[in-house]
């Protein structure tokens, strides 16, 4: 189901209403997931989708909130905060009724730390920033520019910059540089070994892995029913 949810304007600068992904039938399991973020959204968002299809056959529901900036949201990106983005998942917990989290990689890092639940290969804002940083100065040197690591940090701290195409803030590039996620009371986290084979956002292009899928949502359910995860 698609339906909408709308973030405080405090959190998302707008307050207009986002898009939400939806398995939810009322019933009394409800896991809110903090989804993966830039090109990792889109590597894992069908596998995001079939993980949340198999927990609704487990009779669970799911909750999958676009945040401010993202997708289809009309919140220009670079307005965006690492704090702003933990306040819109806080009240998306609320609003959805959220009992559980599932935070995939560098959801981790806003996950909602009133509600147990889950960090799937969690990420952390140092590591994902390289990772953009490399790339975007091996593109740089493919095209015959020359920049460095540290020349364009120090000017994403003060003008933000656009890493993937993504167009981050000043203040959002400068709270990834040291930001780690926490795991809060009854939170846990699952490896990547825990479902086997290679990550997906590893991989060239999007791509799905049922099997992968149907593992991590076994763990997940398993853990609701008290079974050991």
């Amino acid at each position: 189901m698609i339906a909408t949810w709308t973030p405080p304007a405090a959190a998302s600068g707008a307050g207009a209403p986002e898009l939400l992904l939806a398995f939810d039938r009322g019933r009394a399991l409800r896991v809110l997931v903090c989804p993966a973020w830039f090109d990792e959204a889109n590597k894992l968002r069908r596998f995001t989708a079939e993980v949340m299809r198999r927990l609704d056959r487990a009779g669970i529901d799911s909750l999958l909130p676009d945040l401010p900036g993202c997708n289809e949201s009309l919140a220009p990106l670079h307005e965006q905060t690492l704090e702003g983005w933990r306040a819109a998942m806080i009240a998306a917990a609320g609003a959805l009724r959220a009992t559980h989290v599932l935070a995939i990689r560098g959801g981790a890092l806003i996950a909602p730390p009133g509600l147990p639940g889950w960090h799937y290969a969690a990420q952390s804002g140092p590591k994902m920033l390289r990772g953009m940083i490399r790339a975007r100065t091996i593109a740089s040197r493919e095209a015959g520019l020359a920049e460095s690591s540290e020349a364009l940090l120090a000017q994403g701290r003060t003008e933000g910059l656009t890493l993937g195409g993504w167009k981050l803030g000043a203040a959002l590039l400068a709270a990834l540089e040291t930001a780690e996620r926490v795991l809060a009371p009854g939170q846990s986290d699952l490896a990547q070994s825990a479902v086997g084979g290679p990550g997906l956002w590893l991989r060239a292009e999007p791509d799905d892995d049922a099997g992968q899928a149907d593992r991590l949502a076994a763990r997940i359910a398993q853990s609701l029913a008290g079974e050991p995860g």
